[in-house]
């Protein structure tokens, strides 16, 4: 990046920052707690954006004004709120301010540099003037002698030049390093054929041991012993501090314990958009000279087959560590081999630190994403998940999902360092509830169980092989088991799908209250959680499972292992139990897979409840749910404080942007996550513009009745009268006539859908409905989707071939379901969204009445509505906006948004819709002036075609 001004000069149109700061244009707003003020404004009069913005087109001005907010931002050190609606350009905005600002601090850091090192080459060659005879012993205003006083000034100056002198040796090293790998092909594929004639070497050895040992037979035996003897517990050292999570040996080079540059952690929610946005940075004028790392989970990056065919996240990490572990022990026991000939572990051949560091440097020299990261470690055998976190010290810019950034955790295994680092969070409008997510857990009754006997008849097995410690921690464990089950009305020894629960219902419970009804609260959670993440137990017992929980396993028959032939029909009556019951869970589908292998290592999902169970008492709650069997019952941590774990985050770093393309309202990210973060309000900013659209591209219309004058308000109360259906399909049935192409409407939930989809097919609607559009429905299950969505375009695309009486086609969706987030109705697809009623969320769920109490306590009461209230109508406008959104995708599309509630019209829900939605919707009291406005609005764009 170092040459980025030069390079990108000759290929990249610029703008001036000046012309991109003028924030009262149209478009675009800046606003500051107190009022609104431009970028220059903000924050100590310094200029806050550089001479030019490296774009690789002529921007939008929304987008200027977008980099020249981004700009400013960064430099006052805020905590940004930025909205830019999709198919305005939002993620080359952020690459190009961000980076920008990097370019110019990181110059202003060198001429700092630069300026300290002349001014200490200066004073060496003056002597201090308390050297000079005859000085006088003065004091200064400290009371300390001037020559002390000096002496200490000048000690503390030297440490800095030091510091400094230091830190250019190491980045000097570093570029000459990245510039040979740059321009020498020779080197660049020299640890490769290494790493090959290695592999040989190897093999060849292998082959010579296998011949030696052939004919004999009694090795066989030992081998299953060997495998075996891998599922026993290593002795357990509770205050040892083993730094495998580092996976640093004190002989590595120096390179990896190097300084963390400055840089910009940019994090998203899946894969597929940060691989996006690292495409978008290659495309970009910063493509060639930024250093850029792409970091993921073990399940995406792993290149071992052997341990990426475990498929279960948790299963890949424990196999991982242990792997790790094994090569760290490697050593001392070849000091003990002449002693006792220890059992052969596996290890990865993908851990070599001489690959590793060649595929850090790989990374760095050039761009790439996860699958060109995973083809890299092939290519070189180099395992990809700890080459990209050696190469993040040195990265300008990482690219990470918002998991490994919000869990503190992850974020500390990964090696991530946030202090005085820039966070961009993109896709930002669900930020609070993943937070949620995250901290999270639940496990069923038959998860206890299952969990309590795995682990029963594993200590059984093994006691007399296990250590004190070991032991006295299984039954811990053991015991922590036998009292969740106890909480939901259970016994342990029993099958969970047999013993019927005698009060049905949902508790809720503090922490602290859980833990003491439990009989639990004398047991240090907190050291059995260490136990199990050091332990590796649940790998230990799930390779157990695997071994002799498997009808088709042969099991010898000594006296110890008949007792563990046992395991076999317990846990396949366990596993048949919960997987009758685990689709009577509140809980996602789970593919089959993944349901065997949940039910096959229960004893994961439990270590997360315990972890979830080590949070402050206030911060969140246990809830008891007990339906019909224990095995169907469930304990659950429910956060009701995302902000205790996003605080860190803010107050280490030395800016946070929080960016989405629908961020209103944002209410919520502004009380409960900032405010309660400890974030002072003048420390945020937010900024939010138009779109790109003309405004003559959208028709956004609050219908208040429909054709019969049917007051449209689609309460809890009125939504099932068949005269609110009947009048739903008259407007779908109007429009559908008027409105070409592709029509999506949304209702509040899947069961409101169905409802009134089979009352339109009774009465006749439905049959009128599909002489003009081919109806389709929003499938449940996940998988199911793409299809639907595949065939409703080939719908719509046909029709606009043919000029037959169909016109396109009718989508019924569902707000909150798969179509109303990350799916794009552009064009054809959406040429008309509806959104049926107002999607409140179910207040009678004791989930979401535990929060609302939370925030009346805990938020500061003001006037207008109690914060819960405000909660409530939050969660029901995020969903709209996000709905919505679909239909306008860039600048050339065009499409009509229809809300049919007149509730839509009140101020303080109106005042929730996204500002450039809000600024063209009309309010529209009849149908008929309503339908004149559609028709007119697609006759005029349908001329235009």
């Amino acid at each position: 990046m170092e040459g980025a001004r030069a390079a990108v000069g000759a290929e990249a149109l610029t703008v001036g920052a000046e012309a991109a700061a003028v924030g009262a244009e149209a478009g675009g707003r800046w606003a500051k707690p107190g009022g609104r003020c431009s970028p220059e404004a903000a924050g100590g009069g310094e200029p806050r954006s550089p001479s030019p913005f490296p774009f690789p087109y002529r921007p939008y001005p929304i987008q200027e004004r977008f980099m020249a907010a981004l700009y400013a931002a960064l430099q006052a050190g805020q905590v940004g709120i930025f909205e830019s609606p999709t198919g305005t350009g939002k993620s080359l905005s952020l690459i190009c301010g961000a980076l920008t600002w990097l370019r110019d601090f990181e110059e202003k850091k060198k001429q700092e540099e630069a300026r300290l090192l002349a001014l200490e080459d200066k004073e060496e060659k003056q002597p201090l003037a308390s050297d000079e005879p005859g000085w006088p012993d003065s004091k200064g205003s400290s009371g300390e002698p001037d020559w002390i006083t000096a002496f200490v000034q000048k000690k503390e100056e030297q440490d800095m030049v030091n510091k400094l002198k230091e830190e250019q040796i190491r980045r000097k090293k570093r570029e000459e390093r990245l510039e040979k790998i740059r321009h020498n092909v020779q080197l660049k594929y020299a640890a490769k054929r290494k790493r090959s004639e290695e592999d040989e070497t190897k093999r060849l050895l292998q082959l010579s041991k296998e011949a030696l040992s052939e004919g004999a037979g009694a090795e066989v035996l030992e081998q299953l012993d060997h495998n075996e003897e891998e599922l026993i517990l290593a002795e357990y050292e509770s205050d040892e501090e083993k730094k495998v999570a580092s996976g640093l040996e004190e002989d590595d080079d120096d390179d990896l314990e190097e300084e963390h540059v400055t840089k910009i952690y940019y994090c998203s929610r899946t894969h597929s958009q940060l691989s996006q946005f690292v495409h978008e940075v290659q495309k970009s004028p910063f493509g060639k000279d930024t250093r850029l790392v792409s970091l993921g989970s073990r399940q995406n990056l792993c290149v071992n087959e052997e341990v990426r065919r475990l498929g279960a996240l948790q299963l890949i990490n424990d196999r991982c560590t242990e792997m790790q572990k094994n090569k760290h022990e490697k050593k001392s026991g070849e000091e003990t081999e002449g002693k006792k000939r220890r059992v052969s572990r596996a290890m990865c051949p993908f851990y070599s630190y001489e690959q590793m560091q060649f595929l850090r440097d790989e990374v760095l020299v050039e761009v790439k994403d996860i699958e060109q990261l995973v083809a890299l470690g092939r290519e070189t055998k180099a395992c990809p998940y700890y080459g990209s976190r050696y190469a993040i010290p040195a990265a300008q810019l990482v690219v990470l999902p918002y998991q490994m950034l919000l869990h503190e955790a992850t974020r500390s295994a990964a090696g991530i360092k946030l202090k005085d680092q820039v966070v961009i969070i993109d896709e930002a409008h669900n930020l609070i509830d993943t937070i949620i997510c995250i901290h999270s857990a639940e496990v069923s009754g038959s998860q206890l169980c299952c969990a309590h006997s795995q682990l029963q008849q594993y200590m059984e097995r093994y006691r007399k092989r296990l250590k004190a410690k070991n032991l006295m921690y299984i039954k811990q464990i053991l015991y922590l088991l036998e009292r969740f089950v106890a909480m939901l009305g259970g016994n342990v020894n029993q099958n969970p799908s047999c013993q019927a629960v005698s009060q049905s219902g949902t508790v809720l419970k503090s922490i602290n209250d859980f833990l003491f009804q439990s009989q639990i609260d004398n047991i240090n959670l907190f050291k059995v959680q260490r136990y199990c993440e050091r332990s590796l137990i649940s790998r230990k017992v799930f390779g157990f499972v695997e071994r002799y929980g498997n009808p088709a396993t042969t099991v010898r028959t000594n006296k110890e292992n008949q007792r563990v032939a046992g395991l076999q029909n317990f846990l396949l009556t366990l596993q048949q139990g919960s997987e009758k019951e685990a689709r009577t869970l509140q809980s996602p589908p789970v593919e089959p897979e993944n349901e065997q292998l949940r039910a096959a290592s229960p004893l994961m999902q439990i270590e997360g409840f315990l972890s979830a169970l080590t949070n402050a008492n206030e911060d969140g709650r246990v809830i008891l749910n007990r339906q019909g069997t224990v095995g169907q019952s469930s304990l659950k941590f429910l956060l009701l404080n995302p902000a205790v774990h996003f605080a860190k985050v803010v107050k280490e770093c030395r800016a946070v942007i929080i960016a989405g393309g629908t961020m209103q309202p944002v209410a919520d990210f502004r009380e409960q996550l900032l405010s309660c973060a400890g974030v002072d309000p003048a420390r945020v900013v937010e900024f939010s513009c138009g779109h790109v659209i003309p405004p003559e591209n959208i028709l956004p219309i609050i219908l208040c009745s429909g054709p019969s004058n049917q007051q449209l308000e689609f309460t809890y109360q009125t939504r099932d009268l068949p005269q609110m259906m009947d009048e739903t399909g008259r407007i779908l049935c109007n429009l559908c006539n008027v409105v070409p192409g592709g029509v999506v409407c949304f209702f509040p939930s899947y069961d409101y859908e169905k409802q009134v989809h089979a009352h339109w097919e009774k009465t006749g609607l439905l049959t009128r409905l599909a002489a003009k559009k081919k109806i389709f429905q929003e499938p449940k299950k996940a998988n199911q989707v793409e299809q639907v969505l595949a065939e409703y375009a080939k719908c719509i695309k046909r029709c606009s071939q043919s000029a037959g009486q169909m016109t396109g086609a009718l989508l019924l969706s569902v707000v909150g379901g798969k179509m109303s987030e990350g799916i794009n109705f552009s064009d054809d697809l959406g040429r008309c969204v509806i959104m049926v009623g107002m999607p409140y969320p179910n207040i009678k769920s004791p989930e979401l009445q535990e929060k609302m109490t939370w925030l009346d306590k805990t938020m500061p009461r003001a006037a207008g509505p109690a914060p819960s209230r405000v909660l409530i109508e939050n969660l029901c406008m995020k969903a709209v906006n996000q709905s919505i959104g679909r239909a306008i995708r860039h600048q050339k599309d065009f499409a009509s948004i229809l809300l049919l509630d007149h509730r839509y019209a009140r101020p303080a829900i109106f005042s929730k819709l996204p500002q450039w939605i809000r600024e063209k919707t009309q309010v529209k009291p009849a149908f008929g002036a309503a339908f004149a406005e559609l028709r007119k609005f697609h006759r005029g764009k349908s001329d235009a075609l």
